[in-house]
């Protein structure tokens, strides 16, 4: 933002200055919007191991407290000060960071298991969540798994065995190929006679991994090959299917619930069509697309689904959903869904409970009519990314700060972390899922909004910035929406806020209120008061706290002071975008013009990794020429694989990586010539 200078009648306008803490506005707070009614003659387990790790492996320890029941975290050697870690009653490493050595170990997890005694093992999701293995390893020890069995985990997990399954059941499916697709030729010729655009996904896959769109034969190749190696990395299956990629659709999903006794029920819809990368950015619960009828056919259709496999526990059911509402079954998960709060909020039923009480033995409370519509929530994943870069690629590092807006009514937030935690290049970077809750979609947008802006986090870039343009952008408050959403709203890719007239000037004359604020000295400003460009900014405030809560013409604002430096510089978090401005006296301004300005690197000639991750494979190597938009290497993060391609013509000068290096972002991989 362009430099201003402050006339100097500026520093001497008249301030209201009253020394006095200040405290934050607040009201009862309901930090979770769903019941567990703990019955004491409904014996349940007196110890369950939670096989999983972050804001999951925390929200089951909360439930399974309200229940008495102790808890066991595991966790891997580096997550030994994490906060599941902490909440629970025992805790056992079971190996160093990699998941395929911790996570995934089922030998250590069984030896967890034997020396703690626990009797029952709720698996989150990721992870051992779906795998069928480890259920039978439980279920051998005479451990009980808090899931299905293992029938309907195998003929759900595997997406060419559910398709065939759900047609049988009488279930809308996609068009597609149904076996399994070996080579990159047969997926090629398997596409054309589809016809394009094609979706190649993995078969034992989920949250987004291994799914790639193809809209013609390179693209299949390119796909077949990468969804592959993900699905290897991820899932330890690098089968795949092709099916028909139906265009502009949304992705709705309906929770359902079963128990051992033959009784199922479907507790409504979950609209989860705001997704880049084929993975969810924000949820919400209603749909606004869905009539009644629709609504009702779709959860009828998933309850003849689960009996189809005799489900018993807490299961999702995708399905995508045309602008005709035509609906397509997508695949099942067999496990809690990352979602799963809003479905809470609107229904009032804690769903981990419920997988708790069936798990033992015991039959729903419920019937399809007592489950009720109540309100309406929103759910934003919070990450550690950079929205600017492919909307999220992920960010590493530690948590200098962190505050969650939990003093706001109507907020939820189910983490894993807290201040000094570490965001690793070893997990997936979720911060944590924040909810609202309001009677309205329109309320519980409104909360959305003031709970990204009080939300407080630093030491990791995050997504706040797109979460907040998400939810206040005019399509999205219309329902216009559709799982190419963000590619159709940012063309160019995401950019941040942009600044009007009118918000331009808030925001000058906001850091003009910050900086007469600073030169004050004072670390408790009640109220300062200050007019700039026709406005008048009350604030109020502490220097020490990183929010700001300022009045501009009557209308409420919360900014966030990310950084000041003695260059006038100073970083305000205004309408969820950075934004740097410099304040300076009318001398500072004047030399500041003769400062010579840094030229920016050339980046046609170099690649310089996006992120933190492992380098996966280096195509290249010094001497060779390459094409525009050949690919120079592949960079795996968060077991998702990102392939980096040349911008221009040119001869390779020199390759700076190798397969198998781990390497931070920015980090130079190659030069060209």
């Amino acid at each position: 933002m362009a430099s201003h200078g402050l006339s100097p009648s500026l520093n001497r306008l008249l301030l209201a200055l009253k020394y006095a803490t200040f405290q934050p506005r607040c009201c009862a707070v309901h930090k979770a919007h769903y019941s567990t009614v703990y019955n004491g003659n409904e014996k349940t387990f007196d110890k369950i191991l939670i096989a999983n790790r972050g804001e999951i492996a925390c929200r089951v320890i909360k439930t399974c407290k309200k229940m008495g029941i102790q808890t066991v975290a595991v966790h891997s050697d580096v997550d030994s000060s994490a906060v599941h870690v902490k909440m629970a009653d025992e805790a056992v490493c079971v190996g160093p960071a990699p998941t395929s050595k911790s996570y995934l170990n089922m030998d250590a997890i069984m030896d967890a298991i034997r020396s703690t005694g626990a009797q029952a093992v709720h698996p989150g999701y990721g992870f051992l969540s779906e795998n069928k293995e480890f259920a039978k390893r439980l279920a051998a020890e005479g451990v009980t798994f808090i899931g299905p069995d293992t029938h309907a985990i195998q003929a759900m997990g595997d997406k060419i065995e559910s398709k065939l399954i759900a047609k049988a059941a009488k279930v809308n499916t996609i068009p597609g190929f149904d076996g399994v697709v070996k080579t990159a030729e047969e997926a090629v010729k398997i596409a054309q006679d589809i016809g394009y655009p094609v979706m190649i996904k993995a078969s034992a896959g989920g949250g987004g991994k291994g799914m790639r769109i193809a809209w013609n034969n390179e693209e299949t190749r390119e796909g077949f090959r990468f969804s592959s190696q993900e699905a290897a990395s991820s899932f330890g299956d690098d089968r795949l299917l092709i099916e028909k990629y139906i265009d502009n659709p949304r992705h709705i999903e309906i929770q359902v619930l079963a128990d051992k006794h033959g009784n199922a029920l479907w507790l409504n819809e979950r609209e989860c069509s705001i997704q880049r990368r084929n993975q969810k950015v924000v949820e919400e619960a209603p749909s606004t697309f869905l009539d009644p009828s629709t609504r009702r056919a779709m959860g009828e259709q998933a309850v003849q689904l689960a009996k189809a496999v005799q489900y018993s526990s807490a299961g999702t059911v995708e399905f995508l959903v045309d602008s005709k509402k035509n609906f397509y079954f997508l695949e099942m998960n067999t496990r809690l869904q990352v979602e799963h709060p809003i479905t809470e909020c609107i229904t009032g039923l804690d769903l981990v409970e419920q997988m708790i009480r069936v798990a033992k033995g015991y039959k729903l409370h419920h019937k399809q009519e007592d489950i009720p519509i109540n309100g309406w929530a929103i759910e934003s994943r919070v990450y550690a990314e950079d929205p600017y870069k492919s909307f999220g690629l992920p960010s590493i590092g530690r948590l200098s700060q962190y505050q969650e807006p939990v003093n706001l009514c109507n907020v939820r937030v189910d983490s894993g972390i807290q201040e000094g935690s570490d965001i690793s290049i070893y997990y997936d970077p979720m911060i944590s899922k924040l909810v609202t809750y309001g009677a309205t979609r329109a309320e519980a947008l409104s909360k959305m909004e003031d709970a990204l802006d009080n939300y407080v986090i630093r030491g990791v870039t995050h997504n706040i910035p797109l979460l907040r343009e998400i939810i206040t952008h005019p399509r999205f408050i219309s329902g216009d929406i559709s799982t190419n959403f963000l590619p159709e709203v940012y063309p160019d890719g995401f950019k941040g806020h942009q600044l009007e007239a009118s918000t331009r000037r808030e925001l000058l004359a906001s850091a003009a209120a910050l900086h007469v604020a600073s030169q004050l000295r004072s670390q408790r400003i009640l109220v300062l008061y200050i007019r700039m460009f026709s406005l008048e900014v009350c604030g109020q405030w502490s220097l020490a706290s990183p929010l700001l809560p300022l009045t501009i013409n009557n209308t409420h604002r919360m900014l966030q002071s990310l950084s000041r430096d003695a260059s006038g510089e100073i970083v305000l978090q205004y309408l969820g975008t950075s934004f740097k401005v410099r304040v300076l006296s009318k001398l500072a301004a004047e030399l500041n013009s003769y400062m010579p300005e840094k030229v920016p690197e050339d980046t046609t000639s170099i690649l310089r990794s996006p992120m933190p991750g492992t380098v996966v494979a280096v195509s290249v190597k010094a001497g060779d020429t390459v094409a525009e938009g050949q690919e120079i290497c592949v960079i795996e993060a968060m077991k998702m694989q990102n392939s980096l391609t040349a911008v221009r013509q040119a001869k390779v000068k020199s390759v700076h990586c190798k397969a198998g290096e781990t390497v931070g972002e920015g980090d130079l991989l190659v030069e060209l010539e």
